[in-house]
Formats: C-alpha cells, sequence, structure tokens
C-alpha cells in the first residue's frame, strides 16, 4: 500500500493515457483499466482512513468510480479518477508555495562549519566553546560572538531587515546569517536546536499546525458532513432508484475545498509574517489580533532603543573606584540594559567577583562582593531612607527624565545614577497610527510617574502608568480585560514575561528573542515598531481570507448541486468543478503572500530625529 500510495502521479499519468486512449479508440475495457490505476491509489487512501474511524473525500469518491462502472459508464469512472489524482496533484504543488517561508529558512541552514585551523566538520558536530571562522560569502553555523575580526552581515533570516549590519568583537552573530563581506571568527555559544535560527524554524512549523477557531470548526464540521452526503446519496438513491444521481451526489458533495480553505489561509499568512520579521505563532492568534482594542507597552526596549547611557553620577562615598567595582561586579551579573550601561560607565580598575546574587523584578539585585553586601535597583531597593541631600538630589534626577538607579554598599546609600535612553524613532509613527485606528495606547512602567509622564509630553498615548512592578503590571491588564477590553501588551521579551503571557496576545521585539520565542504569541525579530501595522494587516486579511474561501467552497458545492437538479451537471463536470474550486481557494491564500502597496512603504521610518528621553528602572 506505501508503494501505491507514493506512486499516485504515475498512476495519474498512466491512467489519462489509458483515459484518453479509451475515448479515442472507443474500448470500454480501457476505460476500466484506467479506472482501476487510477482509481487504486485514492481507493488505498480511503481505506487507510477508514482504519482510524474516519470517513474521508476518498471514501465518497471511490464509492463514485465503483458506482459508474457497475451502472455502465466507464467513462465517467476514468475520468472523474482521473481528475481526483490530478486535482491532487496541482494541489500539492500549489500548497508546496505555501510554505515557502520554511522552505527558505530550512533551506538557508548552514551545513558545515570552519574551525579555525581550517578543518571543516558537520554543523552538528560543533559545540559550545568551539571557535569557527566564516569567510565573506558564507553562513553563519551557529549562535556565538566575535572574538576576532569584523564583517558585515545580513540578518534577513533571523529579522526580515536585508540591510547588513556591522559586526565587530564582542557582537553577537546568528545561525543562518550571511557575511556580505569582511572574515569573523565566532566562539560558539549555541548549537543545533538550541539556535535562535533552529527555534525560529521550529516555531514557523509549529504556528502553520495551530489553527484558527474556525479553522478548527471547519475540520470538526468535515468529519460530520462527508458521512452526511454519503447517508444523502444514499438515500436519494434508495428513494428515486436512481443509482446515477446517488452517485453524482457523491462526487458533488466532496468538502475539498472547504477543508482547506482555513488551513493554507493559515500557513500562506504565517509565511508572509516570517518573510516580514514578524513571527505570530499560529492562526489563532491571527484570531484575536484582529479584535484587539487596546495596547499596552513596555518602555525601555520597547519605546526606546535600549541604547543607554549615564548622563549624572552622585557619589556618597569617598572612595569612588571601591564603589565603581562593587557595582560592576553587581550589575554583570544581570542582563538588564541599565546594567549593562552601567557596566560601560564605570570600567573600574580592579576586577571583583559577585556571589549569591538574587535578582527582584521591578526593584534591582543584590549581592555578596568581597564581603560587601552590595544593592543596585532604584527606590524600593533602599534599606535605610535617604537623607535630606540623598532626596533632593534623587528628585532632582527624577524630574530631569532620567531614569534612577541607586547603589547601596552594606544598606548605606554610596551612589546615584541618571540614565537616559534614546527613544525608537519609529515610535511617535506607530503610536499615531494606532490612534488613528482607533486603539487605546498605554505605557506600563517601573520608572517613576513623573519620568513616565516627562516621555508623554511628546507622545500620542492615551495613559500612562509608573512604578509598577511586574506583578502591577499584570493587573492592569486583568483589570482591562475585566472591562471587556482585547488587550495586547508589547515588551521586550526580556522580564515581562508574566504580561506577555497574561495579555489576549504577548508581542515580543527581537531584543528578547530567547525567552520572546517561549512566552510570547508574536515575536518582531527586526524590532521595527511599524511592523505592528503590518501585524494587524495580515490579521485582518487572513480573517477576510479565510471567509473569502469558506464562500468560493460552500458555494461552488451550491451551485454544482443546483446545476445537477436542472440537468446541467454530470459527474466528469462536477469533479471538473470541484477541484477548481480546490485551486480557487489556494489561489485566493496565495494572495496573502503581496504586499498591500498601503503598506510597502510603512516600515520606512519616519521621524527625522531622535527624541531623548528617560528610561525605567525595570
Amino acid at each position: 500500500m506505501r508503494f501505491i500510495q507514493t506512486h499516485k502521479q504515475e498512476a495519474m499519468v498512466i491512467g489519462g493515457g489509458l483515459t484518453a486512449a479509451g475515448l479515442i479508440f472507443s474500448q470500454a475495457w480501457l476505460l476500466v483499466l484506467a479506472s482501476l490505476v487510477a482509481g487504486l491509489p485514492i481507493a488505498v487512501n480511503a481505506w487507510e482512513a477508514l482504519r482510524y474511524k474516519q470517513i474521508s473525500i476518498e471514501l465518497l469518491v471511490t464509492i463514485a468510480l465503483v458506482g459508474a462502472v457497475m451502472i455502465g459508464e466507464p467513462i465517467e469512472s476514468a475520468v472523474v479518477s482521473f481528475l481526483f489524482l490530478f486535482g491532487d496533484w496541482l494541489e500539492q504543488r500549489s500548497l508546496a508555495k505555501t510554505r515557502s517561508a520554511i522552505q527558505g529558512l530550512a533551506a538557508a541552514a548552514p551545513k558545515t562549519a570552519r574551525l579555525l585551523d581550517g578543518t571543516t566538520i558537520p554543523v552538528g558536530k560543533l559545540a559550545v566553546g568551539d571557535q569557527v571562522r566564516v569567510l565573506a560569502g558564507e553562513t553563519v553555523p551557529a549562535d556565538g560572538q566575535v572574538i576576532s575580526g569584523q564583517a558585515n552581515i545580513v540578518e534577513a533570516a533571523i529579522t526580515g531587515e536585508p540591510d547588513a549590519k556591522r559586526k565587530q568583537v564582542g557582537a553577537t552573530v546568528y545561525s543562518g546569517t550571511q557575511v556580505s563581506d569582511g572574515t569573523v571568527d565566532i566562539e560558539v555559544e549555541k548549537t543545533g536546536y538550541n539556535t535562535v535560527y533552529q527555534q525560529i524554524i521550529d516555531l514557523i512549523e509549529d504556528a502553520q499546525d495551530a489553527q484558527s477557531p474556525v479553522a478548527t470548526f471547519i475540520q470538526k464540521f468535515a468529519r460530520w458532513y462527508t458521512p452526511l452526503v454519503l447517508v444523502i446519496a444514499l438515500l436519494v438513491g434508495l428513494i428515486s432508484q436512481n443509482v446515477r444521481l446517488a452517485i453524482t451526489i457523491l462526487v458533488l458533495g466532496c468538502p475539498g475545498a472547504l477543508v482547506i480553505g482555513a488551513p493554507v489561509s493559515n500557513v500562506v499568512g504565517l509565511g508572509f509574517g516570517a518573510k516580514h520579521g514578524i513571527l505570530i505563532k499560529g492562526g489563532d492568534v491571527a484570531t484575536k489580533l484582529d479584535q484587539i482594542d487596546t495596547v499596552m507597552f513596555d518602555k525601555t526596549g520597547t519605546l526606546t532603543q535600549g541604547k543607554i547611557s549615564v548622563a549624572t553620577a552622585q557619589y556618597w562615598n569617598s572612595d569612588q573606584a571601591q564603589v565603581a567595582a562593587l557595582v560592576t561586579a553587581v550589575e554583570q551579573a544581570t542582563a538588564h540594559p541599565l546594567a549593562q550601561a552601567l557596566v560601560a560607565y564605570l570600567q573600574p580598575q580592579s576586577s571583583l567577583t559577585a556571589t549569591d546574587v538574587k535578582v527582584t523584578r521591578g526593584v534591582g539585585v543584590i549581592a555578596q562582593v568581597a564581603g560587601h553586601v552590595v544593592s543596585v535597583g532604584n527606590q524600593k531597593s533602599l534599606r535605610q531612607p535617604a537623607t535630606t541631600e540623598q532626596q533632593a538630589a534623587i528628585q532632582q534626577v527624577m524630574a530631569s527624565g532620567a531614569s534612577l538607579v541607586l547603589a547601596s554598599i552594606d544598606g548605606k546609600l554610596a551612589a546615584i545614577f541618571g540614565l537616559r535612553d534614546q527613544l525608537r524613532p519609529d515610535t511617535p509613527v506607530m503610536l499615531a497610527n494606532l490612534a488613528t485606528a482607533g486603539k487605546k495606547t498605554m505605557v506600563l512602567s517601573g520608572d517613576s510617574q513623573a519620568a513616565v509622564a516627562h516621555m508623554m509630553a511628546n507622545l500620542p498615548l492615551s495613559q500612562t502608568h509608573g512604578g509598577l512592578l511586574p506583578a502591577d503590571k499584570v493587573q492592569a491588564i486583568k483589570t482591562a480585560q475585566a472591562r471587556g477590553e482585547k488587550v495586547m501588551f508589547v515588551g521586550d521579551g526580556i522580564n515581562d514575561g508574566p504580561a506577555l503571557a497574561q495579555a489576549d496576545v504577548g508581542v515580543a521585539m527581537g531584543s528578547g528573542m530567547d525567552v520572546a520565542i517561549d512566552t510570547a504569541d508574536v515575536i518582531l525579530t527586526s524590532g521595527r515598531l511599524t511592523n505592528l501595522g503590518v501585524l494587524f494587516d495580515i490579521a485582518k486579511r487572513m480573517n477576510n481570507n479565510i471567509k473569502q474561501n469558506l464562500v468560493i467552497a460552500i458555494g461552488t458545492v451550491a451551485l454544482l448541486l443546483s446545476g445537477l437538479l436542472i440537468g446541467l451537471v454530470d459527474m466528469a463536470s462536477g469533479m471538473l468543478f470541484h477541484e477548481i474550486s480546490i485551486l480557487l481557494v489556494i489561489a485566493n491564500a496565495l494572495r496573502l503572500r503581496h504586499t498591500p502597496r498601503k503598506l510597502q512603504n510603512l516600515t520606512a521610518i519616519k521621524a527625522n530625529q531622535a527624541q531623548t528621553v528617560n528610561n525605567e528602572g525595570k
């Protein structure tokens, strides 16, 4: 049976040839033989489905073929069997195009890696810590860090961005990206299924199998619809004593276009998103996206670039070198953007190591360093009240719109830092587009309300909320949901996991790729906020496309049955139009691969100048 199933195309060709010969030479036995050859794969598929207690489309066609031969209509049987296999072949070829995104990613996956000694090994044999060299024109074989050299690398496979990015020592590079010029040596940090590239491939594959509620309903409906057609055909045959009519009903009632209508739209839409750096975890997410009326944002790394620098620093400890060394040791233990900015600013002369590191989300980090208890965070991290002088300095930093970071040593405030970030150039454009679309927009920030209000002054936001812990962000989302609002939360994926999970749709920026893949419903791998507009458009187009396909499928069946009743449709012509309806559904879904004119320039950044804003102490 396996042999028969894997040679359907050959059966189609032979059956078609025998049918043509039978018609030309008026030989009924050739038509019966054609029915047998082309009908055998159909019957095998029907039997395999029955073994799993499913009444498939193939069963309807098989019964129709046998019945046509028995009533002396070998022409109908031969033509129907050929058309069914031919339609199946066209369908598979068309569906293959819908998976172009995942096929492109898989094809671009690196196969070999070059070690520094020039040895070439399969990528599967790479281990963490290995050092590899990647030349111009080659594909990066694993996730890692540049340890030598510099190169321009195109990260389109990861972010959807076609422009090359300059990578130097210390930069992170991803498997599957292309070196356009230059040479880099890389130390491998992730291999195989742990790489971001492979996770994206797995995500897209899983998403294409995750159907929308409409698709799920249709699949359940089809399981009842198919046997219903069989029962109706049987009743018609018994009542009318017209076997030909009953057999024709079996052919015309096949729900092929109905079953495939939603999944094909789902696959094409998700593939289009992946091509543009938008990873959507399934058709069910697309359905939810079309219902969103409230969009809530994290700030750091989301509305801002995350390129933070220290603007002001004030010490209450005479040994500033010691403060720099202690604070650096603690901040090196966390990957938060504020911590990285402080480490880059302090540059201590001595190197210390932090132990017993404890991170409290929305507060800060505390650790043991060289016999001292060192904490770095926002005002919630203070164990002792600040003096009047210190409180005045704190208020001055907050009033300036900078993010506040406090460093305490053994419970005593030792230093105050004010950090600033740059607003993403596309943030104002994105927020304006959401407002025009009637979306309510809010910022949920761990920074103080005063600092958040400073940022809001130049942005078209509905509301802002500052001083929030991660649990407070979750509560804010729950409160909006209790009012009946459908909420999207957009965060950087680093420490917004609870909020991303609570929202009806969680959207993570590419900066938090690893966490985002596990938690968020959508990942914007390119980090472009204007892609939110593309995201909403994809969801709307996918849902509309599914509805259109349902109209095509149901309309075709209705028209064919009407034509049957008035004598305009027979078995062969009915099968022909049935297969045409399937191809129409696929062709309609393939329209989702094309970018609408209104979106072709959407991702272009229209803001002329970046604005300086505060950053939040998350």
